[in-house]
This record gives C-alpha cells, structure tokens and sequence, in this order.
C-alpha cells in the first residue's frame, strides 16, 4: 500500500491579512489528484487540520468536501488533532465516520487503539496534548516530553502484542534536531515544548506535524512540512510531502513535491531601484516581502511599490540614517515654532519628513489659526471665555 503523509493544512489560514482559501482548494484538488496518479490508498494528516479552534462555515465545508472525495477514492483518511485544533470539535462524530473510513485520532482514549489499514499496516494516531490538562490522565508529570513519552507508551505496548505488522506512529510535536520558521505557534518558551525523537523508537515510521518545512529527523523520524507556505521565513522551502510503501518487506518512503500555489519574494534595495528593475521583474507576481535600504524614508512607499509589486504585503527598512531614529520627544524638543512642531508630530505618525506642497500647507494652515487667535475667533464654542 502507498500511504502519504502531510499535516498542517491549517484550512482557514490567511497570509499577512490576505486569505489562502483559494489556493487551498487549489492544494485540495493537486492532492486528488496526486493520490488517483499513483494510486493511494492511505492519508495521513498529522495535526492542525484547521488553523483556528472554530473554524468558518466555509473552511469545513472545503475540508468536507476534500474528505467526501478522497473517500470517493476509496482512500482512506487519518488525522490527528493539532495545537491549533479543538480535538472536541474536530473529533465530532469520529465513531460514525470511522465506518465511512475516515479515521479520527482525537482523544486520548484511542491511542492503543491503532488503525488497521488494508494491507494489516497499524496506524496509531496521538493528538496533540497539553501537559497541564493531559498529565494526570496519563500519570506522568506536566512537561511536553513526558507526556508525550506516556503516551507513545501506550500505543507501544499495542504494537509490541502485533510484532509482525508495520506500525506507524503519528504525533503533532516539536522534535529535537529539527528546525521550526516564523509561522508555528510555540508549544512552550525556553525549548521547554521540545521532545526527543528516541522516544519513537520501536515503530517503523513516525509521521509528525507542526513544523512547516519537510525535513527528516531521522530516516524513520519524519515531518511533511505545511502544503503552503505561511510566512516569508519559508519562501525558500520545496514544500511536499512523504510517500510510504509498505509493499516491500522495510517500508520504503520517498518525497514527493506540491506545485507551489503560492509565490513568494524577499526583495530589498532602494524605492528607485525596485520600481525600475528588471532584475525583480520575477516578483511582479509574488507574494512580497519588501526591504527598502533607502538613507531617508521615501514617500508613500508601500503606495509606489503597490504599482509594480501589487501584492506586496509586508514593508521594512534598513540603513536608515541616524537621524531618523531620533525620538519624538528629542523631535519636538528642536521644534522652534508651531509649523515645525506639526512637522515634527506628522514625521513621527507617517514616518517620512513633510514634501514642499505638504509643509507650504501646515505653515499656512499655523498662520491662519493664529490670525483668527488674534482676531478673537478662536474661544469657546459657548463664545464665553474661560467658560469649561
């Protein structure tokens, strides 16, 4: 049997404020059609199904609708909740569905409880356990690694009564010698959420989620990485997935690319230069994460990058000069007359100095208010001075 491995769909997600629903469904029907290609019989998605504990209306009915086709395959699904998921409400109906061949692992009641395949291979799913809540039911103190030692436990004395059948583990975790980017919400600070992979040893295949690029602990230690991309820390990742064979005697795995959905650039270098270019022509239709190494902030620059860069999303300077780190208490503190201290509060608001046309019209604007100071048409709406 051919049995593929992913995780971290994150359904829902949006990219920097713009959403990736279409380029999800467009990874849903590359996995259809992947899995008809080279005849699939298993998937196995390992936590963060949904990138939020209550996902939109329209994000569950697209994970229906890619479940209802795999189905209609006659491939069979696994899935373990993530950090991300709420295990009740993803695992909802989960005895029902098991008959339909959709096989969710959401509590900690069914990790001894493994998935027989149809080539007799065991899957057993481990959803993602917060220590503080799950430590007293397993009997272990409250740490990520212990308690997820426990409960990989359990599913090895299952396995250890079945010696003679491919085992597969499935966990949502954060392993050591493995390498994590921008977009993973942290288990724990201070490494404190980090496990070590010994402890999935005596099973012939570990199939983590919730690290974002494909990457191998070991052979038999393994994350899928993400389908998508979800922060430019990831614009150089193949993103993919692990392919399984169980036909052989050793399960034999090897990787297998998504077609990028999603287009990324990181490109840096002055406002002038950006907009003229032809060497970042390439970005025009990315997803941007744009540096300007201008020595002076230019003006309305996420604007002008907009023209050619229409998605750029993400803006950050470098080699700023010195003087524009002044703080704005040292800015108004130079000021020597009210049009410069308007000056200096707008410098501080938008983050560039003023243009001619801009600062000709707050002098003018200074000048008229103290004329019609002078001119006594400046009191109190009630027209009595002093009046609260």
């Amino acid at each position: 049997m051919r049995i593929l491995h992913t995780s971290d769909l994150h359904l829902g997600r949006s990219f920097h404020g713009r959403s990736l629903f279409r380029e999800q469904e467009a990874w849903a029907r590359e996995l259809i059609a992947m899995c008809e290609a080279q005849e699939v019989g298993a998937v196995i998605m390992a936590g963060d199904i949904y990138d939020q504990a209550s996902p939109r209306t329209d994000v569950i009915e697209q994970f229906s609708r890619l479940l209802t086709r795999l189905r209609d395959l006659d491939v069979e699904v696994v899935l373990t909740s993530g950090n991300h998921d709420s295990a009740a409400r993803l695992g909802f109906a989960s005895s029902l569905l098991e008959s339909a061949g959709v096989h969710f692992r959401t509590r900690i009641e069914d990790i001894d409880r493994p998935v027989r395949l149809a080539d007799g291979t065991l899957v057993y799913g481990i959803p993602y356990l917060d220590p503080r809540s799950s430590a007293a039911v397993l009997g272990t103190r409250p740490t990520h690694h212990e308690v997820l030692s426990a409960a990989v436990e359990r599913a090895r004395d299952h396995r250890l009564r079945h010696p003679h059948q491919m085992a597969v583990i499935v966990a949502h975790c954060f392993a050591s010698g493995a390498e994590g980017t921008d977009s993973e919400r942290i288990i724990d600070t201070g490494n404190l959420g980090v496990v070590s992979a010994d402890i999935f040893d005596g099973f012939d295949y570990a199939a983590l989620g919730h690290l974002h690029g494909r990457q191998a602990i070991r052979d038999t230690v393994r994350y899928s990485g993400s389908p998508l991309p979800f922060s430019f820390s990831e614009a150089n990742h193949r993103k993919g997935y692990w392919l399984l064979d169980t036909s052989a005697e050793s399960l034999h795995v090897e990787a297998g690319e998504w077609t990028k959905a999603v287009d990324l650039a990181c490109i840096s270098g002055e406002l002038e230069d950006l907009l003229s270019s032809e060497d970042v022509a390439w970005a025009e239709n990315c997803l941007c994460q744009v540096t300007l190494t201008d020595r002076r902030r230019p003006a309305h620059p996420m604007e002008r990058l907009r023209a050619r860069f229409p998605e750029t999303l993400e803006l950050k300077f470098s080699g700023l000069e010195a003087a524009e780190q002044d703080t704005y208490a040292s800015r108004m503190a130079k000021a020597q007359s009210p049009a410069e201290a308007c000056a200096a509060f707008y410098e501080q608001v938008r983050g560039r100095e003023l243009d001619t046309r801009e600062r000709e019209e707050i002098i003018s604007a200074v000048a008229e208010a103290e004329r019609l100071r002078a001119a006594g048409d400046m009191d109190s709406p009630s027209g009595e001075e002093g009046q609260a």
